[in-house]
């Protein structure tokens, strides 16, 4: 029987240098492939690195949007201290209805004369309005419209606006609404009106953009003409209000 010779595993000299030997055969699949796999190193995951860009994101915006307010405000008080802005004031000083009948097919023929006090309390402040729609109205009931001309507001000035009211042509009002019209032409017809404009503000040489206002008088009480003299109406009490509409898309708040 012949002997194996095995070579040996330690290292061996070779010119002066070491030298390892190969390793004992067969070799282990730790021994095989352990030189060469690459170490394990784990990955941050793909979706918090997104998380946290989203979160970065939201985080600078808000402080963006609270900058922003900030100096808004600081702007606004700004602005009121040096300016001390106030809404305009509107009054129906007088209201005459020269005609005012509704006939048996519930054809409603009207024709108002109103007479709206504006007045500007502001020192440094000019209004400059829009054509203004003015309706009035009686307990719901749309009673007439006319318009006014657009018209500049200069400062400390009151301005007498008169306006010419009448019925659509051939206004035909439903059931509900005719009766109601009818009784409150036999006690007295109270009345409403309403003004709807855009405004611009010139503050020093600055304008702003056009702001859509309504005016609402109420508290007036007429009564309906009888022959060919015309009524006047009581406007003692009437009371009007100032609001700033805004739109927003198909939303007027």
């Amino acid at each position: 029987m012949t002997d194996r010779v095995y070579p040996s595993s330690k290292p061996q000299a070779v010119n002066g240098t070491t030298t390892t030997a190969n390793p004992a055969f067969p070799a282990t699949k730790a021994q095989l492939y352990g030189a060469t796999r690459p170490v394990y190193r784990p990955q941050p995951h793909p979706r918090r690195q997104r998380r946290s860009c989203c979160c970065s994101l939201c985080l600078w915006l808000t402080l963006l949007i609270i900058l922003l307010l900030l100096l808004a405000a600081i702007a606004g008080a700004v602005i009121y201290v040096l300016y001390r802005p106030h809404r305009p004031d509107f009054s129906v000083t007088a209201l005459r209805i020269s005609q005012f009948n509704l006939t048996s097919s519930s054809q409603l023929n009207a024709k108002l004369n109103l007479t709206i006090a504006a007045r500007n309390p502001n020192k440094k402040l000019v209004f400059y309005y829009d054509a203004m729609s003015v309706s009035v109205s009686s307990n719901g009931v749309d009673v007439s419209d006319g318009t006014v001309p657009a018209f500049v507001h200069g400062t400390k000035n009151t301005t007498a606006l008169r306006v010419l009211t009448t019925s659509a042509a051939a206004q035909q009002l439903d059931t509900t609404s005719a009766s109601t019209l009818k009784s409150d032409m036999k006690k007295g017809l109270p009345l409403k009106v309403r003004v709807d404009t855009k405004v611009k503000v010139k503050i020093g040489g600055l304008k702003t953009t056009k702001l859509r206002i309504r005016v609402s008088c109420d508290g007036i009480e007429a009564t309906v003409p009888t022959g060919k003299s015309p009524t006047t109406a009581s406007t003692s009490g009437s009371k009007c209000k100032v609001d700033l509409r805004i739109k927003i898309w198909k939303w007027t708040f």
